[in-house]
């Protein structure tokens, strides 16, 4: 088990939730400017590339029709999501002052089900979901219906049909009139996702980096997605974050962690990861409510907010994950996670 992937699940899921709840703190206490401590946002990257390289990984050597792959896929996206964007929906529906970023709209909901990208009422200028951080799920599932479309070549024509694919979509967006659906997809983030299958491919052929290489691989990746997120704006994420990314995930792919102890906890919330990620915008509301209407005097201190965020977000993502997760048998998990 490449018990690496999750430990980077976690990571990334915990980044993204750092991130909102640093953003929450202009909200729940005015006088705080956290600005210089915002980061966490190249979770996303990691999330990307790692997804890339699980797809290639659970489909390599394998023979799996587009069919059983989409099942596959939305049997593990699709009813949570869909489960939290209605409840979402409700929401903003019966008590608007809860959700200060989504506001009830028909067709802006009918497209967050369907994962098509449509601009947020609440804000025109952003294209994202009924659950804003479920962008990336758009950006996800687009990912998927082309790699489930290419499944049926041979193996060794998939990763340049990928390429070619994306680099016509890539063009295509650049050249037809704006609209929500070029803008969108005309992002080169998805690139990403092929540099995670590239990464896949290298890990299935043993080109991996020697230890010592990889370890610092893994360190400089991180290092420089810090640097990187201070001082370059997401306009150049693909290349800026992106990179960074390939390092983490190529340096924690060659390293043998079975030679380890496992940290159970990170293995855990790996596990939890897609839970934590959905759900965390939820627990922030209730935190930023709750700091807002009681007299919580914990809620108002920084540190203190970002530190019961992260634990409340991995405890609720954790808790929906057990309930919605069935059980697997333990020869299953020996295989990584899709």
């Amino acid at each position: 088990m490449l018990v690496q992937l999750q430990y980077l699940r976690a990571i990334a899921a915990l980044m993204v939730v750092y991130f909102h709840a640093v953003l929450q703190l202009a909200k729940v206490n005015p006088a705080v400017d956290a600005t210089a401590f915002v980061y966490g946002e190249t979770g996303v990257d990691i999330f990307f590339v790692l997804s890339g390289f699980v797809m290639w990984l659970t489909t390599s050597g394998r023979t799996m029709s587009p069919i059983d792959f989409a099942r596959r896929r939305i049997k593990r996206i699709v009813p949570l999501y869909w489960l939290a964007t209605l409840f979402s929906a409700t929401v903003a529906l019966v008590a608007l002052s809860l959700l200060k970023s989504t506001v009830f709209d028909l067709p802006h909901l009918i497209a967050s089900l369907f994962f098509l990208p449509w601009a947020n009422p609440a804000d025109p200028s952003t294209i994202t979901p009924v659950i804003v951080p479920g962008w990336t799920l758009n950006y996800e599932m687009f990912f998927y219906f082309v790699f489930a479309l290419l499944l049926p070549l041979q193996e060794v024509r998939r990763i340049p049909a990928m390429f070619a694919v994306f680099a016509v979509i890539l063009i295509a967006c650049r050249l037809l009139p704006e609209t929500t659906v070029t803008r969108f997809y005309g992002e080169p983030i998805m690139l990403e996702f092929l540099a995670g299958v590239v990464l896949g491919w290298l890990y299935g052929q043993k080109v991996l980096l020697p230890n010592r290489w990889a370890w610092a691989a893994l360190a400089m990746g991180f290092a420089f997605l810090a640097i990187n997120e201070a001082l370059m704006p997401p306009e150049s994420r693909f290349y800026a974050w992106g990179i960074p990314a390939i390092f983490i995930v190529y340096g924690a792919i060659s390293i043998d962690f079975s030679r380890l102890p496992v940290i159970g906890w990170l293995n855990y919330l790996g596990d939890c990861s897609y839970s934590i990620y959905i759900t965390h915008a939820f627990t922030l509301a209730f935190l930023r409510v709750a700091a807002d209407r009681l007299p919580i005097g914990i809620l108002q201190q920084p540190v203190l907010f970002v530190i019961v965020s992260l634990a409340l977000s991995s405890i609720g993502g954790a808790i929906i994950h057990e309930i919605t997760t069935p059980r697997r048998k333990a020869a299953v998990a020996s295989r990584p996670p899709a």
